[in-house]
């Protein structure tokens, strides 16, 4: 028998659990449907947008790229877009039968996509491109049909084309795949993983105007991944044209003597060449060698290809030696020299120096203390420059050396500076190299870095003496060097060289103007720039040291003043240089070649640009014409190529410096 009582306690007991897990129970259904409360009213909008994004792909549509044309609107680089049928290697091995199928759909045979999945010039990490042009029906059908088509994919790429070959294929540049580093840069531009960018010349320095604007496409999927429509679409824009100063026969005619004038040299050579207007700075033409084909880069370059463009036995194409390639100038150094003597007044325009044939270094007992000259007897500074005499040279540095408490250390350096060498042109193209002028700070610098290769930190006397004539440790691009000569030329104005001239709109109107910019002057009264400019006059005529290369030619039409350079170099041919201008007395034309291990400047530089005068002679450079469609859109035509020497029979020069 229990006891009296309990019963009623546990029925009590009972009841209290009961109503508490009734409470419980409670409490989470208000707690349930006061968040489906919240999820469909109060939060309903923020998950709307997330379901509809989880539907949405975002397919984005590059622009065409803007094309590349000269000063008359003819084209060096054409741009479109076309609509590719890409297919993934690795897919095609895993499943062969995707292979038949698209054969069947393109109108292809298995063969053919086999022989396009092969060839080397793809990338083994990319999609091959296996037919180009389609109609947006058959990217569409591939789109719905994804799941019969693993691997496949509708791509719009680039269709590049370059109808003039590879004519200026280092100033124009090539465009590849954006990289991580790019991308970063620009993450705010809207830029995307695998597009296309300008990597050199000027698709690199034109990029912002040469980059269109991209399209996007909305598409709708299912849960599979399918598309089963289009929820909006916004087309690509294309970039702007951009017209450079330069004129594509006169190009055409510099990359030939460039390269034929080297080719006839015979063995392993590499040079540069560049048509300036004095008047504004702007490039009309610019030439590197060894070039290459830069229709290499349309679909993407392969392993093979690229490694070739890279190989030192190449001499490496990529290069542009106009503006990278770095040159001890020997003589063509000696009008900035003169232009320092006669503007400090270290000699006045009357001043003479007799040239017996060699000079001596006084003071000197180590190394080469006597210097062979041209034994030209009493000069000026007139009949130095024609003559290219280096004993008057040999004596201006003297002269500095020995009255260096009253110049300064760097007399000659600083004159070069002011002309432009030694500092960055300011060219609008990526890789241009800086020139460098000896002087004692560059000589310690040098030192300091490289003992081995610079062992002698110090400067003498007979260091002052090498440098006044162009040899030592200075070395310029052809660039600089020539914008030096068109600075003379023009008074003094030291233009920033510029190859862009325009970004025009799709109807060939511009958008914006590239003007000129002047950069600094060069003190040239007619006391110091008269005598220089006689003498510069005096080498292309008989007794000058490119007198010979210019031998027959009109002067009577245009006079041309110029200076050759023939650098010295320990157990290799001289470097051959020759800077020029014409017409002498009203520059249009600047006119510079340099040629590594070329021989004297006459033999082998001067015939280039022999060539080039006379191609100006008959193909002056017309005014710039925008390619606004109608009957001012009417080109001159492209003359035939002339071979180098071929019209004008030019001989080697009858001087050596």
């Amino acid at each position: 028998m229990r006891p009296v009582g309990f019963g009623g306690r546990e029925r009590d007991s009972t009841k209290l659990r009961l109503g508490l897990v009734g409470l419980v129970v409670a409490g989470l259904f208000v707690a349930m449907f006061v968040r489906l409360w919240y999820l469909q009213v109060l939060d309903s909008p923020r998950f709307q947008s997330a379901a509809v994004s989880n539907g949405v792909r975002n397919v984005y549509d590059p622009a065409p790229r803007g094309r590349i044309v000269d000063r008359y609107g003819r084209v060096l680089v054409d741009d479109s877009v076309t609509q590719a049928i890409t297919l993934s290697r690795d897919t095609a091995k895993l499943h062969p039968e995707v292979v038949a199928r698209l054969a069947v759909l393109l109108g292809m045979t298995t063969a053919q996509i086999q022989l396009r999945l092969s060839d080397p010039k793809y990338s083994q990490f990319k999609p091959v491109p296996i037919k180009t042009n389609v109609t947006n029906d058959v990217a569409i059908y591939l789109k719905e049909h994804q799941s019969d088509f693993p691997g496949v994919d509708a791509q719009s790429l680039p269709d590049v084309s370059y109808p003039n070959g590879s004519t200026a294929a280092q100033l124009a540049g090539y465009i590849a795949p954006i990289n991580s580093a790019q991308l970063a840069a620009r993450k705010d531009q809207g830029y995307q993983p695998g597009d296309l960018v300008g990597q050199s010349g000027v698709e690199e320095s034109a990029e912002p105007w040469l980059r269109g604007q991209p399209g996007t496409t909305r598409l709708l999927v299912n849960a599979g991944g399918q598309v089963f429509g289009t929820l909006s679409q916004t087309p690509p824009v294309a970039g702007h044209d951009v017209q450079l100063s330069v004129d594509l026969g006169l190009q055409k005619e510099l990359d030939s003597a460039l390269s034929q004038e080297i080719g006839s040299l015979g063995g392993v050579h590499t040079g540069a060449a560049v048509v300036l207007d004095p008047r504004d700075g702007s490039v009309l033409a610019m030439s590197s060698f060894p070039s290459y084909d830069p229709s290499i880069w349309i679909g993407g370059i392969s392993s093979a290809a690229y490694a070739n463009l890279q190989n030192p036995a190449g001499n490496f194409p990529l290069v542009n030696r106009a503006i990278a390639g770095l040159y001890t100038p020997g003589s063509s150094f000696k009008m900035l020299t003169a232009t320092a003597a006669l503007d400090t007044g270290l000699i006045s325009p009357d001043f003479t120096y007799t040239d017996n044939g060699s000079f001596s270094i006084p003071g000197c007992s180590v190394g080469a203390c006597s210097l062979a000259s041209e034994g030209l007897g009493s000069v000026n500074v007139t009949r130095a420059l024609a003559g290219s005499d280096d004993a008057f040279f040999y004596n201006l540095g003297l002269l500095f050396w020995n009255q260096r408490a009253k110049y300064g250390l760097s007399p000659i350096q600083d004159m070069a500076n002011t002309y432009g060498v030694g500092t960055p042109s300011g060219i609008d193209l990526p890789g241009e190299s800086v020139s460098r002028v000896d002087s004692p700070q560059v000589r310690q610098r040098l030192h300091a870095a490289n003992p081995k290769a610079f062992p002698n930190g110090g400067w003498y006397v007979g260091d002052n003496v090498e440098m006044a004539f162009g040899q030592g440790g200075t070395v310029v691009t052809p660039l600089q060097l020539l914008n030096a000569y068109a600075s003379f030329a023009n008074g003094g104005t030291v233009y920033q060289p510029r190859v862009a001239a325009d970004a025009l709109d799709q109807s060939g109107r511009p958008v914006k103007s590239f003007q000129p910019v002047a950069a600094r002057h060069v003190n040239l009264p007619p006391s110091t720039r008269d005598p220089m400019l006689a003498g510069l006059k005096g080498v292309t005529k008989p007794g000058g040291t490119a007198g010979g290369t210019f031998t027959g030619f009109p002067f009577n039409l245009m006079d041309v003043a110029g200076k050759t350079g023939t650098a010295d170099h320990i157990g290799e041919k001289p470097t051959s240089v020759f800077m020029s201008f014409a017409p002498a007395d009203n520059p249009q034309y600047a006119v510079g070649v340099i040629i590594d291990q070329g021989g004297f400047g006459a033999q082998a530089a001067g015939p280039v640009a022999r060539a080039v005068y006379d191609y100006l002679l008959a193909n002056p450079v017309r005014p710039l014409a925008n390619p606004v469609p109608g009957p001012s859109a009417t080109l001159p035509p492209l003359p035939a190529v002339v071979p180098v020497n071929a019209a004008s029979g030019a001989g080697p020069g009858n001087g050596t410096r």
